[in-house]
């Protein structure tokens, strides 16, 4: 069964049972939808507050919930406690102050880092914490992850976004939970409160590979918006207008209609996710692909477009600067790019 928590109503629908589950397939949860059972929401820990963590910080505080948040920069802290937040001075203090920890975070390595030690997470959960882990990361890390932190008492939930920093700060996100029904159910109203839906895939682990596929189709649909707008650009027609026009028909993505824009502006900054920080996306779901047994030429043509973006010095703007590879590939580029 598939369950979906929308800010405003619950709604369900059934799926079959699948025969097994390989490494791509994920049994879904076949139990009625249990009524909620959270308590009221007061206090939340987030480590991790970049792009999507501050944000989401923000709605939190916004809607009246205490948000204690650690963070190895001082400058997003900085941003963090000016917004009314609460500093931690280590991932350990988040645990030890609250029930509920978010983590969102650039990288394994990352994750590690925050999990061990004597500051680390491990050192701070205990019977009735909960951790959800949101980040786009290998699912062996985050398997990883549960195996140190749930037999001390811990449930990790495994709750990846769908949707950009943008997105995040309007709340206009989708969350991909899985792991624990009771557990979610136990947080719901947290996710509720930062998303546009939460969605109850199944098992954990099933919402890291339902994630890796939507981040197939989202590199696949930048970099085929990137490569669009140069066509029209090459051709004479104004790339704002061809947005507008494409948006209203068949060709229209999401991608077209967010990123779009910068396209046609050509400015990527600030950037919602980084030509550098995508390529770690861009591994995991082609390694991701591979133990399926899955060819995916479309999503490798895409990842070369990135790289050239990554080679011109794109790497630390938005993912739509992708529009500039296909821009310099042209026989007769347009004007230099804003930045």
């Amino acid at each position: 069964m598939e369950r979906r928590c929308g800010r405003s109503r619950l709604r369900r629908s059934t799926t079959g049972r699948p025969g097994s589950r390989t490494s791509c397939e994920a049994a879904v949860a076949q139990s009625p939808l249990a009524e909620p059972t959270a308590a009221p929401v007061d206090r939340v820990g987030i480590v991790g507050l970049g792009v999507m963590g501050g944000a989401i910080a923000r709605n939190l505080l916004r809607a009246g919930v205490a948000v204690i948040g650690h963070d190895i920069d001082q400058a997003r802290t900085d941003a963090f406690a000016a917004a009314g937040g609460r500093r931690a001075a280590s991932a350990r203090e988040v645990a030890e102050r609250v029930e509920i920890v978010l983590l969102l975070l650039p990288s394994s390595a990352a994750l590690d880092a925050v999990t061990e030690g004597p500051d680390g997470l491990a050192r701070g959960v205990r019977k009735g914490t909960t951790v959800i882990e949101m980040s786009t990361l290998r699912l062996h890390d985050k398997e990883a992850l549960r195996g140190r932190l749930e037999p001390q008492g811990a449930d990790v939930l495994d709750c990846p976004i769908s949707g950009t920093g943008v997105q995040a700060e309007r709340g206009d996100i989708i969350v991909y939970a899985s792991g624990s029904e009771g557990a979610i159910e136990r947080c719901r109203r947290v996710l509720d409160l930062v998303s546009r839906e939460v969605i109850n895939v199944g098992p954990f682990g099933t919402g890291s590979r339902i994630k890796y596929i939507a981040n197939h189709l989202v590199a696949i649909h930048i970099a085929a918006a990137g490569e669009a707008l140069a066509l029209a650009r090459n051709a004479g027609i104004d790339p704002a207008f061809a947005i507008r026009v494409l948006s209203a028909g068949a060709g229209t993505s999401r991608m077209l209609e967010i990123r779009g824009p910068m396209m046609a502006a050509r400015k990527y900054s600030p950037p919602s996710m980084t030509i550098r920080l995508f390529q770690k996306d861009l591994r995991i779901i082609t390694e991701f692909a591979k133990s399926c047994g899955v060819p995916v030429p479309i999503l490798a043509t895409a990842s070369q477009l990135f790289a050239a973006a990554l080679d011109e010095e794109f790497g630390e703007l938005d993912t739509a600067s992708v529009h500039e590879a296909s821009l310099r590939a042209a026989t007769s580029p347009g004007p230099p790019a804003a930045t």
